[in-house]
């Protein structure tokens, strides 16, 4: 493992020497499995947890996030996407290995195949396009993730070679799919912002797709359409303590912890204390952070730039549309051919996930019209009718069942619901100086 080069060795031993501590238990929480994490600190552990958690699509409830000096500490109740407990061991085990050994796992792409990263303008049928320009080309597509937001596209798709069934490396082979997939991107109206590179795939695939729409500036784009469940975000400053306090408010859904602590990791700055609480349907974060040099966020444009990309960061996950599972046996050209049919019909997708397992294609798509309203039954039913009925299914977005414990219900006073947490405790002096604690509430925090 490469060690950074900001850590000096006494830190590299330390680090060594205190293997992150996994504890997994069912007993005390009648509605969530609790789990602790405790190791030493470094600036993207946070993240790499979360990032274990939600790649087993678990419900994140609640969770304490603490960093005390040099040790880091946090506590998450956690559940399946069925509102229920833990209880395959399978799961567990995998969440006590992989966890226990994060200081020392790196995520790689998927291996044997050529990682291609795609951003540009987003129109109608473009990924019909895409996928038509690669099956032209021999490349078979057999992992990918499409992202829309802000009328911007970004994907990374995973392909082989269609004869060789291997990876692509011929030199020239790949000039010639990158100047085509760029000519398509570009369209008529995006010469100079189109982009197609050809990756390593060292980096997590979501967070790689969060840091190709944060480079590509959606954050400062505006929508032609406002986002439904746009979060809302707030960013104070605590001056006594040192500390940037941010607070996103938004519907739940999976996966949303990793999205905001991904986009915070990326733009360098660290969390050192964090609660997260859900009720009913609506989820509070609340982050403790300061730059990666120890300084609080320090202008009003910085802290307008923090609310905007996290309320990017959120938006681009957002599940517009009606979904689409296409599971059929997978050939060439299967990708092309179903989604000319989407773009003949004046479907456009705004999300798309594609896979395929032991020669299966199991894809999904979101759906909406040419400018992201819902679209008519009859359309659906006509396309379906063109793919074909039991290959196409419409699929209801999965519901995480939420079962409130009493303390739920004591955190929703007559004038709405109040989360418990250091920031809604404690009462502001100034809209960026946050008074002293309450007296029934001592967090220990660090200097």
């Amino acid at each position: 493992m490469e060690w950074s080069a900001c850590l000096d060795e006494y830190e590299k031993l330390v680090i060594r020497m205190t293997k992150p501590r996994v504890v997994i238990d069912n007993a005390v929480c009648p509605t969530a499995t609790i789990l602790k994490v405790d190791s030493a600190r470094k600036h993207s552990i946070l993240l790499e947890v979360v990032q274990v958690l939600t790649d087993l699509n678990l419900s994140i409830k609640k969770a304490y996030i603490s960093s005390d000096g040099r040790w880091f500490m946090d506590v998450f109740h956690v559940t399946d996407l069925n509102g229920n407990k833990l209880t395959d061991e399978s799961v567990i085990s995998y969440l006590e290995q992989s966890l226990g050994g994060i200081q020392f796992t790196s995520t790689n792409g998927c291996n044997g195949l050529t990682a291609l990263e795609l951003t540009g303008t987003d129109r109608v049928g473009l990924l019909s396009e895409v996928f038509a320009v690669l099956a032209d080309l021999q490349c078979d597509v057999v992992e990918a993730k499409v992202w829309t937001h802000n009328g911007r596209i970004a994907s990374l798709l995973y392909v082989k070679d269609c004869i060789s069934g291997s990876a692509i490396e011929d030199s020239e082979q790949i000039d010639i799919i990158e100047a085509r997939l760029r000519h398509v991107l570009k369209g008529d109206n995006d010469i100079r912002s189109a982009k197609t590179v050809v990756s390593m795939a060292v980096t997590h695939t979501e967070r790689r797709l969060h840091q190709m729409m944060f480079d590509d500036r959606d954050y400062e784009r505006v929508s032609s359409k406002p986002y439904v469940d746009s979060p809302i975000v707030t960013v104070q400053n605590w001056a006594e303590r040192g500390y940037s306090v941010v607070n996103v408010q938004s519907k739940d859904r999976t996966k949303l912890l990793f999205d905001v602590v991904c986009t915070l990791t990326d733009m360098d700055y660290i969390v050192f204390h964090a609660t997260i609480k859900t009720v009913g349907d609506t989820a509070y974060l609340e982050f403790y952070i300061r730059h990666t040099d120890g300084t609080p966020i320090s202008s009003e444009p910085e802290r307008q730039r923090v609310i905007k990309c996290l309320q990017a960061a959120v938006e681009r996950r957002a599940s517009e549309g009606v979904r689409l599972e296409l599971c059929a046996p997978d050939r060439q050209g299967l990708l092309a051919d179903v989604t000319r049919t989407f773009r003949e019909n004046g479907l456009n997708v705004t999300r798309a996930e594609i896979s395929t397992s032991q020669d299966n294609a199991a894809n999904v798509f979101y759906v909406t019209d040419a400018v992201r309203n819902p679209v008519d039954s009859k359309t659906i039913e006509s396309v379906r009718q063109k793919v074909g009925l039991t290959k196409l299914k419409v699929k209801e977005l999965p519901i995480c069942c939420q079962q409130k414990s009493k303390s739920d219900e004591q955190a929703v006073g007559v004038a709405g619901t109040v989360l418990l947490s250091l920031g809604s405790i404690r009462k502001m002096a100034h809209p960026m100086q946050p008074r002293r604690l309450g007296r029934n509430w001592t967090p220990r925090l660090p200097g």
